[in-house]
């Protein structure tokens, strides 16, 4: 043990001036009360920060610091101590040289906690200091990670046992085998997959390894990689669950899995794909609480909600959200719907799948299989006495006409369309074969809109904009410009960035707009009588989010780029 571990905290940060003695003796008291790390309680009551605890240990005691996020992490050295070891002293041991472990510590003073791992792995303990949250974060990441390994530890063992024929008389046996190695699999990821905010996951096999990935806000992640014979007892596993046929693997596949992650009712939709190197697994996590959500909860601006309260009080004509995939259209459009829900009104949704079940409100859920279309499904409705009518998307000819003419007729249309802003919505709805006079009529607002990643809230940092970024930004080249980036940090992944926000274009269609399109005006030309009635486009939203601090330039030019 090194004899720098005898010092205690309080005593050191006094003597670097960071505290006072006064302050330790309240702390030292509210210790006794609560059971929790001197080092803790100094930052939660404000005395000192964490960096200035990090500082002087670093200073005064050469205790190195170790970043956790870019270091490489030695599995043998995760094996030597236990997850509760690590949750209970906040600790984590990263590498293992000889008869030494080096073990991250929030607090490297902790001589309790370097006894124990010193006991428990018969190896003498270099402490090394590291941020709380990036310990806890790999304690989440590399623990969890472990448990799979494990579990295709013995899926390996399994498989070499046995046949690699798949038993059919035993499938029923395995999906009642809660403690079977492919069940915890299938829990663990799924669970992680939810707590990091994953809107997907993918499962796929490359020659030797299967990799997993989780896409977060927009991005793909690497979580793991596992052995590719793992591949095999998973899909079926997944497959059992989501009710697909075991034995068919050639064609693709789609099911569905009800579950609860904590107090969370999460729906899952699986797809799985035959690829050349076995089959791949999509599931997709559907969170209801994501998608019912507050007009306010959208993002929107004061002039954007007014604009918004505008479009959606007409009782009759189409109102159109347009974007590419995964650009947040379904929220928009369910917000919409929750807003319009009383029990006055019959609304009735046509979707390809149902998202989420919305109470007060009939849902349809495309089956092209019977022959239930979105056109089919639309024409039904009409038969319905809707007073509002949502179709998922206006794909084909056949939708759009019977789309619009219901607009026409009396009743409130909203659905959605592949454009890359408001006003080309007009011309995509001309180029599906509908005519002009019949958009001008029934078309009453267009929202387009797009996510963007947020700035993390504990990393994000000030800096100087770049004479390229005030060019892009549209400042003066000589005039002071000061950003916001986050630097990476365990709470974001290390990416800069939590979370997304919506930016939008909202499109009152005035008479103007009408006019304009009757006689064959561009869109160029109605985006200019838009803007002049007071819509600010994607560019300008995003642009403004820059600006006020809230994401990057980076995120501006991504959605440049996809405009």
């Amino acid at each position: 043990m090194i004899s720098y571990q005898k010092k205690r905290l309080g005593d050191i940060l006094i003597e670097s001036g960071k505290l006072t003695e006064d302050r330790l003796k309240e702390a030292l008291f509210i210790q006794k009360q609560v059971g929790k790390r001197l080092g803790e309680i100094l930052v939660e009551q404000n005395f000192v920060t964490e960096e200035d605890i990090i500082e002087v240990l670093e200073k005064q005691l050469n205790i190195e610091r170790v970043n956790l996020e870019i270091i490489r992490i030695d599995r043998r050295a995760i094996k030597m101590i236990s997850e509760k070891v690590c949750r209970k002293h906040l600790i984590f041991p990263y590498e293992v040289d000889d008869n030494t472990i080096k073990v991250a510590m929030a607090d490297p003073l902790d001589i309790v906690a370097i006894d124990d791992v010193e006991i428990s792995t018969g190896l003498n303990v270099r402490p090394y200091i590291a941020v709380k949250q990036s310990i806890q974060r790999a304690i989440d990441i590399y623990y969890s990670n472990q448990k799979v390994l494990s579990v295709a530890e013995e899926l390996s063992k399994a498989s070499d046992e046995e046949s690699n024929e798949l038993n059919l008389d035993k499938i029923e046996e395995i999906d009642n085998l809660d403690n079977a190695p492919i069940v915890k699999m299938i829990e663990y990821v799924i669970k992680n997959a939810v707590e990091e905010r994953a809107s997907d996951i993918h499962i796929e096999t490359y020659e030797n390894i299967l990799r997993i990935r989780y896409r977060i806000d927009g991005k793909l992640h690497t979580i793991s990689t596992l052995p590719v014979d793992t591949l095999a007892p998973l899909v079926t596993r997944v497959k059992i669950l989501a009710n697909l046929d075991i034995s068919e693997k050639r064609l693709p596949q789609d099911g569905r899995i009800l579950t609860k992650v904590g107090d969370k009712q999460i729906d899952l939709r699986v797809s799985i794909l035959p690829m050349i190197t076995g089959e791949k697994i999509v599931i997709r996590i559907i969170n209801k609480e994501n998608f019912i959500i507050s007009k306010e909860g959208l993002g929107l601006k004061d002039y954007e909600l007014t604009l918004l309260d505008k479009i959606t009080k007409h009782s009759n004509g189409i109102i159109l959200v347009t974007g590419p995939t995964g650009s947040g259209k379904t929220t928009t459009l369910y917000t919409i719907l929750n807003e319009l829900n009383t029990e006055s009104k019959n609304i009735i949704t046509v979707e390809d799948p149902v998202e989420v079940s919305i109470e007060g409100i009939n849902q349809v859920n495309v089956n092209t299989k019977v022959g239930l279309t979105f056109a089919t499904g639309l024409r039904s409705i009409l038969r319905q006495d809707p007073d509002t009518i949502m179709v998922g998307e206006i794909r084909d000819t056949e939708t759009a006409q019977i789309a619009i003419r219901s607009a026409i007729t009396g009743h409130l249309v909203l659905s959605t369309l592949h454009t890359s802003d408001a006003p080309s919505s007009v011309l995509r709805l001309e180029d599906m074969g509908v005519q002009r006079y019949l958009i001008a009529n029934a078309i009453k607002g267009v929202i387009a809109q797009r996510l963007v990643r947020r700035i993390c809230p504990n990393c994000g940092q000030t800096y100087e904009a770049t004479p390229y970024e005030k060019e892009i930004l549209n400042i003066d080249i000589n005039e002071e410009l000061i950003l916001r980036r986050g630097k990476g940090c365990a709470y974001c992944n290390n990416t800069g960035y939590v979370g997304r926000m919506g930016i939008y274009e909202i499109m009152e269609v005035t008479k103007e707009h009408r006019d304009a399109i009757l006689e064959n005006k561009s869109a160029d030309i109605l985006k200019e009588i838009s803007i002049k009635h007071g819509m600010r486009t994607l560019g300008q939203s995003c642009r403004r989010l820059v600006l006020e601090g809230n994401t990057t330039v980076e995120e501006m030019l991504n959605i440049t780029y996809d405009m």
